[in-house]
């Protein structure tokens, strides 16, 4: 976005930011977006379905509610509903802002490179930051719907690290749900995973990751780098 920061001088160069479950607890949201968008249409929302299509881009879980729900209606129509019921609950309620979040990020935002890499449609990504008062607080910003896989697959966090002009070792990547770690692992990311107690990460994801935080606000790049031997 604005390009404005240099590449950090400590042991990463960049912090890239998931955004749904790190940022905002915005996770319920979209699940019951869903939920209501099934109702409408005579159909259940399940917690299966709702793993089905976590970490998924905007093509991908829209043709996938399609599928599960049996829906005679196209993927477009279904992903433009559901983006804008979410889109409509930042414009009513403001952020679900997770605690700490907004510091986290300002505070670091000076020293790296900074990115969200969000599976959530652009729309959404910008009403969030928006709404955070963090529209100007990040280097690069990219949706999943960018690149041609959604998580677990690692294209987002590879695009990312290659706008951002770094090597993916060097970035660390702060995630809530199993395919996020996944995804960031794959690309070759340290990854910190923060489970979000509204909708905990599914069984495994504390075990991939490379670090497991209780809170967003304990996250210190340097205290991580000297536990994994980044720093002499």
């Amino acid at each position: 976005m604005t390009g404005r920061s240099a590449p950090g001088r400590g042991p990463f160069r960049a912090v890239i930011f998931d955004l749904d479950g790190v940022l905002v607890d915005s996770e319920i949201w979209w699940d019951e977006v869903r939920a209501d968008f099934a109702r409408r249409h005579g159909h259940t929302w399940t917690e299966a379905d709702r793993a089905a299509v976590m970490g998924a881009n905007s093509r991908q879980w829209s043709e996938t509610m399609r599928t599960r729900l049996g829906l005679g209606i196209g993927p477009e129509e279904i992903e433009r509903e559901i983006v804008e019921g979410v889109v409509g609950r930042y414009r009513a309620a403001g952020a679900p802002v997770i605690d700490g979040a907004v510091e986290v990020v300002r505070r670091f935002a000076g020293r790296y490179r900074t990115a969200v890499a969000s599976s959530a449609h652009r729309q959404v990504i910008d009403a969030a930051l928006e709404a955070l008062g963090l529209s100007d607080a990040f280097d690069m910003v990219v949706s999943s719907d960018e690149v041609a896989r959604g998580k677990p697959a690692p294209d987002v966090y590879l695009e990312t690290a290659r706008r951002l002009g770094v090597e993916p070792a060097d970035c660390l990547v702060v995630e809530d749900s199993l395919n996020g770690v996944l995804a960031a692992k794959a690309a070759g990311t340290t990854v910190v995973l923060v489970p979000n107690t509204s909708v905990p990460p599914a069984p495994g994801a504390r075990e991939a990751a490379s670090v497991v935080l209780e809170r967003v606000s304990e996250l210190d790049p340097d205290a991580l780098a000297r536990a994994a031997g980044r720093l002499a």
